[in-house]
């Protein structure tokens, strides 16, 4: 039998570096608070992100022949109601990023076509731009399920092809960036000062509320964790090759950041850039777009282009990214229809779900796949026809994912507790060895992300945003109580 090949550090630290760091995060991060994001980026990844990385390390090491995934540690460490809810609202936060992928996938579409985000003007059938945006998320809800429920293996080559065009967005704008600055003899199009890396220029982060909401977007930038103690088993010499990978990843990933971050200022002078270059409103969806097409242009006129020629580049940029976003939203798409559910499904107690969810076809719980795309639709339209603005519209998504995804990490972070005092369970490696150590860096990740989602879900009352506030809680709160009846329902039914 042939030996399966191991991950090197190198490996290891490249395969957490593509599941964690998210391009887009680096413009909503300037976008919102300009230089004075680098600060809580970094922040995040000292106080959450190393300390998280290695509890799922030591979860993955201990349980790593289990089949239910987060379910399985959390169940054996504290127990399996507590599990049960944590894991369904685990699920629940990728049920929310549908609704806000399913709608914002047509903004790269629409700058892949036309260079430009045109998605706010469009009209179907009379309705206004936010409603149209709902029907095509519908569409795509539909059309994505029925591709996916016949079991089609084609999309992976698209995955491929996004995931590499996405990563090269990230050497276009640091490349990008430093040749404008070059051209332009070292001057920065947003000035620098100690200033500007402690307040931001954007008029709605200004209150100490505001800039700890802000938090939550940074601990969103490091997302994606879970995948990584499933590598431990896979890592070779894990005892020692993990630790160093994770860590060395974090430092990697948080300088990316920053870099990142500071490189945007080379070309992008926040007033300007975020009040007049783009004719459309600028959202949260269509920010990165903005900045890339004015990333371009920056270079055109730093190359002495004439104006026309300089707004071409300008598009081109723009386009290339739209296209590239698209394909890899897509690929992700394809995966994330079936491969939540169908963890949440067989990892926890088959009798909780209807007999149907056990149906498979071509391998997948199709029956529970429609029923997820029904919920899927119905959030939709909710959000669609509630008659906002498109700034409203997704801010509201964005804030909905942000609180979603998150509270999850509590969670597991909790669960660990439990997990260190249970000596039945068997450590093949620890990197928490004293028991104040492991007792800081639960209470740090727990303090950190509730921290940050208190501000996140209250901030925008403050501001005379009450929906917003309440489209934030809703989701984690409904989702939450309905698995806690779930578990409690299968609980007497079987008389546990």
């Amino acid at each position: 039998m042939e030996k399966k090949q191991k991950l090197t550090l190198k490996a290891l630290i490249l395969m957490i570096f593509t599941s964690v760091f998210g391009f887009t995060n680096i413009i909503r991060a300037y976008y919102l608070m300009g230089y004075g994001s680098i600060i809580w980026y970094i922040l995040a990844a000292v106080t959450f992100f190393l300390p998280f990385a290695f509890m799922l390390s030591e979860y993955g090491a201990a349980f790593k022949d289990s089949k239910g995934g987060i379910y399985s540690w959390m169940a054996e460490s504290v127990n399996p109601k507590f599990a049960f809810v944590g894991t369904f609202m685990w699920y629940a936060s990728y049920i929310v990023w549908m609704v806000n992928v399913g709608t914002g996938i047509w903004i790269p579409l629409s700058n892949g076509i036309f260079g430009v985000d045109k998605t706010q003007t469009m009209s179907f059938f009379g309705l206004n731009g936010v409603q149209s945006l709902g029907l095509l998320g519908v569409f795509w809800i539909l059309l994505i399920t029925f591709v996916s429920s016949k079991g089609l293996d084609k999309i992976k080559k698209i995955t491929s092809v996004g995931g590499t065009a996405v990563a090269l967005l990230n050497v276009v704008l640091i490349l990008g960036g430093i040749i404008i600055l070059a051209l332009n003899k070292g001057q920065m199009a947003e000035p620098v000062s100690a200033a500007a890396f402690t307040t931001s220029p954007n008029a709605d982060y200004q209150s100490i509320i505001s800039v700890f909401s802000f938090l939550v977007f940074a601990i969103f930038a490091y997302g994606g964790l879970e995948v990584v103690g499933g590598l431990v088993d896979e890592t070779e010499n894990a005892e020692v090759t993990f630790p160093k990978g994770v860590t060395i990843s974090a430092i990697v990933i948080a300088i990316g950041y920053a870099v990142g971050i500071f490189i945007m200022g080379a070309f992008t002078n926040w007033t300007f850039t975020f009040t007049q270059f783009s004719d459309a409103e600028i959202t949260l969806g269509n920010v990165a777009y903005v900045a890339m097409n004015n990333m371009g242009y920056q270079l055109g006129l730093a190359l002495n282009l004439a104006e026309p020629a300089a707004r071409t580049v300008g598009m081109w940029v723009s386009r290339y990214m739209g296209l590239s976003m698209f394909l890899a939203l897509t690929g992700a798409f394809f995966t994330l229809i079936f491969s939540p559910l169908k963890q949440l499904i067989e990892g926890t107690p088959e009798e909780i779900w209807p007999k149907s969810f056990s149906k498979r076809e071509n391998g997948l719980p199709v029956v529970a796949m429609w029923i997820q795309a029904g919920i899927v639709i119905a959030i939709i339209l909710l959000v669609s026809f509630g008659g906002d603005s498109a700034k409203a519209f997704f801010d509201i998504l964005v804030a909905m994912t942000n609180v979603s995804m998150t509270i999850p990490y509590m969670f597991l972070a909790l669960a660990f507790l439990g997990f260190k005092k249970k000596e039945d369970i068997h450590k093949p490696f620890e990197i928490y060895k004293s028991k104040s150590f492991y007792k800081i860096a639960v209470f740090s990740v727990t303090f950190v992300v509730g921290f940050a989602n208190v501000f996140t879900i209250i901030n925008p009352s403050l501001n005379g945003k009450p929906q917003e506030t309440i489209f934030s809680i809703l989701g984690p709160v409904l989702f939450g109580v309905l698995a806690y009846f779930m578990y409690t329902r299968y609980e007497k039914k079987n008389k546990l």
